[in-house]
């Protein structure tokens, strides 16, 4: 056994241990890898809980269907809600903050369930790696008091995906998958047909083989950004014509190729973080 399996091994040891601790919980599941390997942990672990999905607009439709998929590989104790950040009009205007208020309606939600149903604490499923991102929404976990075991524990996103293939979990090498709204330019309001026409480019892209990118709404302009090693095909004339199309059918006028390849967070840059 090498130096970093056997860290990796005592990283979760320690979170069945603080799981067990804290004697039952409420997962906020998205779907993602890290929600997806806390909740299978967390059953793992013995103890009562309840994973809980917000149904939004703003999260894309192949994240329910990982959830739904998992959930039933898993017979996982689930349920699903209805999220409300688009009734929030601080939401909607899209400012910098704008990851708090939407974290302030889920945590807020997930709260009253947990009270309800008798468990310790909302869980979710930050890693060590959070620590370093902008992520506006930590203010209502400080808010809500929402539990992040992993974090605690010490592991990391690739410790998670290195458990999450273990254990075959289908999400461990799941790319990233932020809220659609994150794709929308700071400043933009935030609505239903901004959130369909980026979903409905991206979905399209992924299907002529982009698996990677993302569509960034800027007005009435679509920058795509590709991974770098993707870039290159569009040096074909017709595949170029092909992605144009399939942007322009999602609904918008303009469509641009970002340079510098794909980055999450790159928007971030507009209030000053890179």
């Amino acid at each position: 056994m090498t130096a970093e399996h056997h860290n990796r091994l005592e990283k979760y040891h320690r979170l069945l241990t603080d799981l067990r601790a804290l004697g039952s919980g409420l997962v906020a599941f998205s779907g993602g890898v890290d929600s997806t390997f806390l909740v299978v942990a967390v059953q793992e672990s013995g103890i009562p809980y309840l994973a809980v999905t917000a149904l939004s607009p703003t999260m894309p439709a192949r994240d329910r269907e990982d959830v739904e998929a998992t959930v039933r590989e898993w017979d996982l104790h689930h349920r699903m809600i209805a999220s409300g950040e688009l009734e929030d009009a601080n939401f909607v205007k899209n400012g910098p903050d704008r990851c708090f208020f939407c974290k302030s309606d889920l945590f807020g939600r997930l709260t009253a369930i947990a009270r309800q149903e008798g468990l310790a604490a909302v869980l979710d499923g930050s890693t060590t790696d959070d620590q370093a991102d902008y992520r506006p929404g930590s203010r209502a976990k400080e808010q809500f008091q929402v539990k992040s075991p992993l974090l605690e524990a010490g592991l990391s996103k690739n410790d998670v995906r290195w458990f999450s293939q273990e254990k075959g979990l289908k999400t461990w090498d799941k790319p990233a998958s932020p809220c659609l709204s994150s794709r929308i330019s700071y400043g933009e309001p935030i609505d239903l047909d901004a959130l369909r026409r980026v979903e409905e480019a991206e979905t399209r892209l992924r299907r002529m083989g982009f698996a990677t990118l993302r569509v960034r709404k800027q007005g009435e302009t679509a920058r795509v950004e590709l991974l770098e090693a993707d870039i290159p095909r569009l040096l074909d004339p017709q595949l170029r014509k092909q992605v144009t199309e399939a942007v322009r059918q999602a609904g918008f006028q303009y469509v641009s190729l970002d340079l510098e390849g794909f980055q999450s967070g790159k928007l971030n840059r507009a209030i000053g973080i890179s």
